[in-house]
């Protein structure tokens, strides 16, 4: 699967360094004998294209790696991208904010059960951290979580603390696939949040707490 990148650490005299995905975000590790052109020395900021790899062990490396200037086809066009890209984000920012308060003052006006609004911010806590933890473990090539659980703890309430983690972190932040995923968690947890807020849904929350 090709991919394109930025190299954003390089260690000359070890013969190695990682690539910053310009898709996911996360730091694939490259070793200087996966370079197409060996009388180009790699540099950190420089753009390259890459064939996603799994080593033995499973974990991710680039191969038959390119420099972008090597094969002006593969050039992405960044202003348009970047544009979309902080739109989307602002969007989603905006939109979790508005949540959270909706979700507090729900709580304080009595109209929501504190106990819900305590297990969304429970929620999202632990989601944060199993997305800080994923994207370490994604730096140094060890087991990953799998974006399963990822979409599981976003569909139970923890969708903010996962939004906060990407925006934060910029990890999951640029796949596509993922992020399709992800927001159709998003979609089905207020769906059910806002059945909650009916009348079967306050007589169900009523006989579980």
């Amino acid at each position: 699967m090709l991919a394109q990148g930025k190299i954003c650490e390089w260690k000359d005299r070890q013969g190695f360094g990682f690539i910053l995905s310009d898709k996911s975000g996360e730091k694939v590790f490259v070793h200087q004998s996966a370079f197409d052109n060996r009388k180009r020395k790699p540099a950190e900021g420089v753009l390259v294209t890459y064939d996603v790899k799994f080593d033995e062990n499973r974990r991710i490396r680039a191969d038959k790696v390119t420099f972008v200037m090597d094969s002006p086809a593969s050039v992405i066009h960044r202003p348009t991208k970047m544009r979309t890209t902080e739109a989307t984000g602002l969007w989603s920012a905006g939109f979790l904010f508005l949540f959270l308060i909706f979700l507090v003052a729900a709580s304080l006006t009595g109209r929501f059960p504190a106990a819900i609004t305590g297990l969304y911010f429970c929620a999202s806590l632990i989601t944060f951290l199993i997305y800080a933890l994923d994207k370490s473990a994604a730096r140094s090539g060890q087991w990953r979580t799998q974006e399963s659980t990822l979409h599981f703890l976003a569909l139970i309430g923890g969708w903010p603390g996962g939004l906060l983690a990407q925006k934060i972190l910029r990890h999951k932040s640029k796949k596509r696939e993922f992020q399709i995923v992800f927001w159709t968690t998003v979609v089905m947890n207020c769906i059910v949040l806002a059945w909650m807020f009916g009348e079967n849904g306050k007589a169900l929350l009523r006989k579980l707490l």
